[in-house]
């Protein structure tokens, strides 16, 4: 959905850009949030996506083409030995990921990534001054973020690493770090597909106090999941991205005194860009009881908000051949519960879709985390008198009833909103009365 909105508003060819155009540069950007985030930013000026390959990155580095660009992932060294001037924190820390040309064509490069991670930590009220921290990975990321962590005037900075021959390596880390305050994250570990892997057991952290993620696809990581468990302060990845953009922007503008500030006026700025891209990432997943309306809901969400939806009822029989009740009947609850998991992680996972799920997703427990990870999970509440048990062979066998006492404390567990309503008269009814509801509890729609 994000993609395909910036496509459409944003996206040049790469043979009519403008001098004054920006852009971000990347060999492989196929899902880069970078042009939505800056038109939000500074819709001022004009923002591309720059796919180049190695071979191309000379011409593009002569400043003939844009006045300056964002640099991910493979190229930020690159940049960094290119660019003709280098601010201290893209000296400190090694790399580039914001390039900025003179009218001479001579480029400046800097390191806004530092300062995207300690917004994320402030913003989140976690202060690392005088802390023992923990950072996994000893990749690009870690630099930056070791770099901001000693700004931050953090006590002790360990760095773990899978390599055998680091000092503190994942056979040895719970031994070596039993003290970590703060454990970060630079590691790919729980990134979107696989969003169930965790990248080490805090429950071993007996002095843990928060946990920070630099992932931001899915916009909740089972390793911040697992902190949050424990009552433990968390921030993740997306705050970050939007905070390093943020300050790019500001370079890009020639408004370098500003850069070195993170005032209310930047905060607000940040806060309200990093809500706006979350609400348009994040799915409208909703769940409750069979024949409730959820698919009707689904439907009136999506025209709403113009998204996609998917029905997971409908997404099954598509996959196996047959609909649930068909399962249930011949095969067993068993086998169909096996398979309503391997669809729904399909869906669940992706970004900015209206979902309906059947009924007994919750009965599962590994459905967990895969609903809630890329989610904002929607209980809808009806009397049972008005649930419809037509077609649905475990309502009609078990009553609906039983089915309710079963499943009514993970609906509400599981839920971030609760829409309960006695009737509706149809779609539009359903809606009105949904979105209020929502509205009311804080989410954007």
């Amino acid at each position: 959905y994000v993609r395909e909105l910036y496509e459409t508003i944003f996206a040049t060819s790469r043979n009519h850009q403008t001098k004054e155009s920006f852009g971000v540069l990347g060999r492989s950007l196929p899902h880069t949030y970078s042009p939505m985030i800056h038109s939000l930013i500074a819709p001022e000026y004009s923002y591309a996506v720059i796919e180049r390959e190695p071979e191309e990155l000379d011409e593009l580095f002569q400043g003939k083409v844009f006045k300056g660009f964002n640099v991910t992932i493979p190229y930020k060294v690159e940049a960094y030995n290119r660019c003709n001037n280098l601010d201290e924190s893209a000296r400190e820390i090694g790399s580039v990921n914001t390039v900025v040309f003179d009218c001479d064509g001579k480029s400046t490069g800097y390191n806004t990534d530092y300062y995207g991670f300690m917004y994320m930590l402030r913003s989140n009220g976690i202060d690392p001054k005088g802390k023992t921290v923990l950072v996994l990975g000893k990749g690009g990321a870690s630099v930056a973020i070791i770099y901001a962590l000693k700004v931050m005037e953090a006590g002790k900075i360990l760095n773990c690493s899978r390599k055998d021959s680091s000092e503190i390596n994942y056979e040895n880390v719970y031994e070596k770090a039993k003290d970590a305050q703060i454990i970060v994250n630079c590691t790919p570990v729980g990134m979107y597909p696989e969003v169930d892997a965790e990248p080490i057991d805090l429950k071993k952290f007996s002095n843990l106090e928060a946990c920070a993620d630099i992932v931001y696809n899915p916009s909740r990581t089972k390793f911040l999941e697992s902190a949050r468990a424990l009552g433990k302060k968390t921030a993740g990845g997306l705050s970050m991205l939007v905070a390093q953009a943020y300050m790019a922007s500001l370079y890009f503008k020639g408004e370098n005194s500003k850069a070195a500030l993170i005032d209310s006026e930047a905060e607000k700025i940040i806060g309200n860009v990093t809500a706006s891209l979350e609400s348009s990432m994040r799915n409208i997943t909703i769940i409750g009881m069979p024949g409730c309306g959820k698919t009707t809901l689904a439907k009136a969400l999506g025209d709403r908000l113009d998204r996609e939806v998917i029905d997971l009822d409908v997404a099954y029989t598509e996959e196996y051949g047959e609909t649930p009740a068909t399962t249930i009947s011949t095969k067993g609850e068993d086998v169909f519960r096996a398979q309503e998991t391997a669809v729904s992680r399909k869906y669940l996972m992706k970004s900015g879709l209206v979902i309906s799920c059947g009924g007994g997703i919750v009965t599962r427990d590994e459905n967990y985390f895969p609903l809630k990870c890329n989610s904002n999970v929607i209980y809808l509440e009806r009397p049972l008198e008005a649930l419809c048990s037509e077609g649905r062979p475990l309502s009609q066998k078990n009553g609906v009833e039983k089915l309710y006492s079963e499943r009514k404390e993970k609906y509400e567990s599981w839920a971030d909103y609760k829409v309960s309503l006695d009737f509706f008269e149809n779609k539009n009814s359903l809606e009105s009365h949904a979105v209020e509801v929502l509205k009311s509890e804080g989410l954007n729609l």
